[in-house]
């Protein structure tokens, strides 16, 4: 089993002299109330807060948030690069807090790539197998398992040593006179399989300088995947990219990880990025996680403003309304009777204030109606297939001032300009309520 269990994890630092807090391996509860206690004495800055998550077995897990929000934090965390102040983290049945990196059985991607420059791919690819120990885990369908070294060990006629010696001496010599090790056999099976399924195999004698950026990103994954790993960390690998490229190496990145079916992290800022890779999605934002759930489930029922807000491009626009039971909304500018599943949800908010959020693709231009709203349009972006407006609410007798602002998406055919007065309705079957003290989303009963 490869599955990643979080147990109330806690990363702070200290905000004097920019220290950061020694980690302890406690039990989940006893780790989480002392690290709050010693928090708040010690002025400390936290970081992560309260991480309980675990991710499947083959699972693709992607953590997505705002800059600032921790997800790299979290990433780094598991792979052994910064120390946590507090709580639990287990790679299948290994509780690896006090594991170096090397010893977790992890490869990660970096957003920079991080290749050798001096080596060329083949090379860059083959380092992390050649360097593997005979120490690290059974995996039978690895060329360089336990079982593989301890048979190559067993009927070569050289020590290790030696092997070593002669392997590094003669490699940068013609093909006919370099010594091949019954290790480095297996190790060049490795590679050239992974660049072939990376599809780099012209690659293989290039150095990184000579490659573009699309394709130093292959041979970092390349590298990563030829070691075989329990877990597979990858640290916006994809931000460096333009936009078509990017769209490809993601495609292919899913795919790749479907096939291998290896557990994987992969942390990025795009919510785009997030909705079409990840089997489930946990969005972050302070230290904390907002929301676990599929893509679907995150767009379409929202816990609360910030993943609402957070999910969907556009984002979701949020309108101040009043309820009054049993099924009215009030506003300033329209109102209109919910659908009866909101009856009961909303019965302890009668005459209080709520924010009614709604998709800018469940705004329909309409006619002049109580139900409907009207706006001023105050942006037209035409993108093609869509087309974007933002558009202003006014306050009565205001003359124009704002109250307001929305997005909508209409049909590429239907041309409108700036300054021009459009009536919105409302599907009212996508609506969303969500409670203006907590920000918690209401669901219907």
């Amino acid at each position: 089993m490869s599955q990643v269990i979080l147990e109330n994890v806690y990363k702070s630092f200290s905000s004097h002299k920019g220290e950061g807090v020694t980690s302890q391996t406690q039990s989940p509860l006893t780790s989480g109330e002392k690290t709050d206690a010693a928090q708040e004495r010690a002025g400390s800055v936290n970081v992560l807060r309260r991480i309980n998550l675990t991710i499947a077995d083959g699972e693709f897990m992607v953590l997505v948030g705002p800059s600032g929000c921790g997800k790299s934090t979290l990433l780094r965390l598991i792979a052994g690069l910064e120390v946590m102040t507090g709580g639990n983290i287990w790679i299948g049945d290994r509780l690896i807090n006090d594991l170096p990196p090397k010893e977790r059985d992890i490869a990660m991607v970096f957003q920079n790539y991080a290749l050798y420059p001096h080596m060329t791919v083949y090379d860059n690819i083959a380092f992390g197998l050649r360097r593997r120990q005979s120490g690290n885990r059974e995996n039978q369908h690895s060329p360089l398992s336990r079982d593989a070294i301890n048979r190559v060990s067993t009927h070569s006629p050289l020590p290790t040593w030696a092997e070593n010696l002669f392997v590094g001496a003669t490699r940068k010599l013609p093909k006919g006179l370099r010594y091949i090790s019954d290790k480095e056999r297996a190790v060049d099976e490795q590679v050239r399989s992974v660049a072939q399924l990376l599809q780099i195999e012209t690659l293989l004698n290039r150095l990184p300088k000579q490659l573009s950026g699309g394709q130093r990103q292959r041979v970092a994954l390349g590298r990563a995947i030829a070691r075989d790993p329990q877990v597979f960390l990858m640290d916006e690998p994809l931000s460096n990219l333009d936009a078509k490229l990017r769209a490809q190496t993601r495609a292919q990145i899913v795919k790749l990880q479907r096939q291998l079916g290896t557990t994987t992290i992969y942390v990025t800022h795009d919510q785009t990025e997030a909705m079409t890779m990840g089997d489930r999605i946990a969005i972050m934002s302070e230290g904390k996680i907002q929301q676990v759930a599929s893509p679907l489930e995150l767009y379409n029922r929202p816990a609360n403003l910030f993943v609402a807000e957070f999910i969907g491009s556009p984002p979701m626009n949020f309108i101040p309304v009043e309820f009054h039971a049993p099924q009215l909304i009030t506003h300033s500018q329209f109102r209109f009777t919910l659908p009866e599943v909101w009856g009961r949800a909303l019965q302890k908010y009668d005459r209080k204030t709520l924010i009614l959020g709604i998709r800018p693709e469940h705004l329909n231009l309409s006619m002049p109606a109580t139900k409907n709203l009207p706006v001023q349009v105050d942006l037209v972006e035409n993108l093609g297939n869509d087309s974007f407006l933002a558009v202003k609410i006014a306050e009565p007798g205001s003359q124009g001032a704002t109250t307001n602002y929305l997005q909508v998406r209409i049909p590429p055919d239907r041309f409108v300009q700036v300054g021009e007065q459009l009536w919105l309705s409302l599907t009212t079957e996508k609506i969303h309520f969500f409670d203006s003290e907590t920000e918690l989303a209401i669901f219907p009963l």
